[in-house]
């Protein structure tokens, strides 16, 4: 696709750029990592603000901070059980960075870092690694059972065994896969449409204003769906977590 010689770069929105011009040079800070210290202070500062009167006839940001915990807190204790309460404040954790960091995207000249597979895959190896630790504490040595099911005939150990065991060790690529190649491809979608509005709608004449019409409405409904996504792809990446956390506490 092509416009007065000039192709739609929908990629260059991705790339890593010195954060607060001088100052990340300075600090070797990129866009990225700037984004994700505004993520944190913007969640630190809504759960101390949404906490810190603990109102009875609560207001919107300690209903929404209350809405937020309830939300995973449900969810931990549905997907692990009781004992998986314990593990809340990990799941909350990711819950909130990857949303609040999916929405920060969304906001013009902000920067998706969830859109680069090297943030997803660290956050993917850091729920991989901590579920492992957890499952070899609890279990031991009888945690490699869970690579042979209970009753599976022993003949089949050497299809079995090995299928598991990719499995196992493919969470962490599946979790980062999955996050990176959502927030990629809607960004990515919103860019060509936006460029679509930009091109049709410098034409001359009506045809211009109208032609630019469909890609603007397209838009509209893809910013939409974003947000939709952002908050499903948190929510998919909570609840996967939770699932490997039951296959740690209680194996099969």
């Amino acid at each position: 696709m092509a416009a007065e010689g000039q192709a739609i770069d929908a990629l260059s929105q991705f790339a890593l750029k010195p954060f607060l011009g001088g100052l990340g040079e300075s600090v070797r800070l990129s866009q990225s990592n700037g984004h994700m210290l505004i993520a944190l202070g913007l969640i630190a500062a809504l759960m101390m603000w949404g906490t810190a009167r603990r109102a009875i006839v609560p207001g919107r940001v300690q209903a929404l901070a209350e809405t937020a915990y309830d939300f995973v807190h449900d969810l931990v204790v549905g997907q692990v059980g009781e004992e998986g309460a314990k593990y809340f404040p990990l799941v909350f954790s990711l819950f909130m960075f990857i949303l609040v960091g999916n929405l920060l995207g969304m906001l013009p000249y902000a920067f998706t870092f969830t859109s680069h597979i090297a943030v997803t895959f660290a956050l993917a190896m850091l729920v991989f690694l901590v579920v492992t630790v957890i499952a070899l504490s609890i279990h031991g040595t009888h945690f490699f059972s869970y690579f042979f099911p209970e009753g599976a005939p022993k003949l089949l150990a050497p299809l079995i065994i090995p299928i598991e065991i990719i499995s196992y060790l493919s969470r962490p690529v599946s979790l980062a896969v999955r996050l990176f190649a959502n927030m990629v491809a809607g960004h990515v979608m919103l860019k060509v449409f936006a460029t679509f509005v930009v091109m049709i709608g410098g034409a001359a004449g009506i045809f211009g204003i109208f032609g630019a019409a469909l890609p603007l409405a397209v838009n509209v409904a893809l910013i939409g769906f974003e947000l939709l996504v952002a908050f499903l792809q948190a929510y998919v990446f909570a609840i996967l977590t939770c699932i490997y956390l039951h296959d740690a506490v209680h194996l099969h």
